[in-house]
Parts: structure tokens; sequence; C-alpha cells
């Protein structure tokens, strides 16, 4: 079948069942000495009569009926198909993969998007706990999340939390036998729970701010992982001070199960920013998710 002639058998349908070029021409959209014009030009390249015209009505030949019967379920079928496709702008479906730290997920993107899968049950999400920076591009990630707006050219950022505040905490039986530091460079005589990051390869720098002041310190223990929330069991288990976000720990404070310590010197960071690649079409499952994630302070 020629494309060009989809048109002409969509309106031969018309014509077969509505039994009329008038009625036809109407529900079509154009004149009815066009349509007629039309049919006479398919006929002419089938090389068979297709209707039979008579003043008052319109009728299918044999060739006419046995064209219908073919066309009318394609026709018919192939419109559902379009009217299901249209639906999916009101009923977003497809999944959305994003790459995280475990912070990020337990404490922003999870609490918000339990609630849009409930609302929009053919969307599916995908976190992956990342510390690493992934490059979402090549390893076919929908977003990333990172702390702070500086991203890729190539980029947008989307702020999807406050700014973040992060703490050193250690639990009540390993400060009772040792002296609390007083500035970040006593840290040096104290065991640290450390965080390799992936990206660098190395262990983090704790960073400290004071009175408009900045310094990192590189600190020594006997414990590295690569998760916050084990880095935060370890310290409740007495192996030493943590350097953690403040909402992980705050809970802990509060029930006196770790103790702040150097709190004059917390640092406050820009907060968590999911980032996605520029293109002029976001999906509309990434859409509703992105929406879903935006901090509205």
């Amino acid at each position: 079948m020629a494309a060009e002639n989809l048109n002409d058998l969509r309106a031969f349908v018309a014509v077969a069942q509505a039994r009329s070029f008038t009625r036809a021409a109407a529900q079509l959209g154009m004149s009815r000495s066009a349509l007629s014009h039309a049919m006479t030009a398919l006929e002419a390249r089938l090389g068979v009569r297709l209707l039979t015209r008579t003043t008052r009505s319109v009728a299918t030949s044999e060739a006419g009926a046995r064209l219908l019967a073919s066309l009318a379920p394609m026709f018919g079928h192939l419109d559902a198909e379009l009217t299901s496709l249209r639906s999916l702008a009101d009923r977003p479906a497809g999944s959305v993969r994003i790459s995280a730290t475990d912070h990020a997920i337990a404490t922003v993107l999870w609490p918000k998007l339990r609630t849009l899968l409930g609302q929009f049950p053919d969307i599916q999400v995908e976190l992956s706990v990342d510390y690493g920076l992934t490059d979402i591009v090549a390893q076919h990630f929908d977003a990333g999340v990172r702390n702070g707006d500086v991203v890729d050219k190539d980029m947008i950022a989307v702020r999807i939390g406050p700014d973040l505040r992060m703490a050193v905490v250690g639990a009540p039986q390993y400060l009772d036998s040792k002296t609390p530091p007083t500035a970040p460079r006593d840290l040096t005589g104290h065991d640290c729970i450390n965080l390799r990051l992936p990206t660098l390869g190395g262990l983090y720098a704790w960073d400290f701010e004071r009175k408009g002041k900045a310094t990192a310190v590189r600190v020594r223990g006997q414990t590295v992982f690569n998760n916050s929330f084990l880095m935060r069991q370890a310290a409740l288990d007495g192996q030493g001070l943590a350097y953690l976000p403040l909402d992980i720990v705050q809970p802990d404070f509060d029930a006196g199960r770790l103790v702040p310590v150097l709190k004059d010197w917390w640092p406050r960071l820009p907060g968590l920013h999911l980032y996605y690649t520029s293109r002029r079409q976001v999906a509309p499952a990434l859409a509703l998710v992105i929406d879903a994630l935006r901090y509205r302070g």
C-alpha cells in the first residue's frame, strides 16, 4: 500500500459506511466534489469500480464490499492504537532511573516519590545508590542527584532539598574516654570513621567553617565506609567520630545516643539538586518525577 493512498482509502471507508458522499465529506472535513474526485482517482488506480452511484444513494460494488471488509477493521485497530497512545499524556507511563546517595534517597527522594507512585501506577522508578557522581548519560540514567547546582553545561539542575548542614558526632561511651576536640585540628588525635568516594578514589576530607573561615581536615581511623548509614551505626557502636548530615543524626541527639562535637564549626552546604540532560522534550514520567521532587521552601 503506497503511503500517499492512505487518506484515499480512509475516505473510501467513510463513503462506503455512510452510503453518502455528502455525509462522508462532512465527516472528513472536505468538499463533496473533492471527495468524489478522490474516489474516481482511487478506482482508476486500482482498475476496479468500488462504488455504485445513483442520484439518491451510494452502494459498494462486489470489489468495494471486499475492500471495505478488509479496511474497516484495519482502520478501527489503527484508530484505537492512536487513541491509546494519546491517552499517555493523561496517564503517564514508563521507567525513570535515578542515581543518588543513600542519604538523598532515604531523606528526600523516597518520601516524595512513594506518594507519586501511588497516584500513577504505570510509572516505575529505579533508585540506584551511588557515591561516584556517575555519568548518567553513559550509564543510561534519566537523572542524578548531588549536593549543589554545579553541573555540566549540558545538564539542567533542579533544587530538591534545603541547604544541608554537616555534623561531627560521637557516642557517649567513646567520648567518655577521650578529650573532646575544641577545633578541627584536634581531630588528628581521635579515631574517625572515614568515607571513601569512588570518584576521587581517596578518603573524604572533613570540611569546616567558622566566622567566614573555612578549613578541611583529613582524619584517620580504623574504619572506612562508602555508606552514610553504616558510618552512623559505627559511631553508635563507639568506633569513633563521624562526619554526617545533621538530619541523619538529629534523632540520635534527641535520644542521647550520640553527642554533637565541634558544633560551632559545622558547615552549611548547598542542598540536594536533581540534574538531567537538557533535552527539548522531557518524557512525561520524568517530568512528573521532577515536579514531585522540586523543593518549594
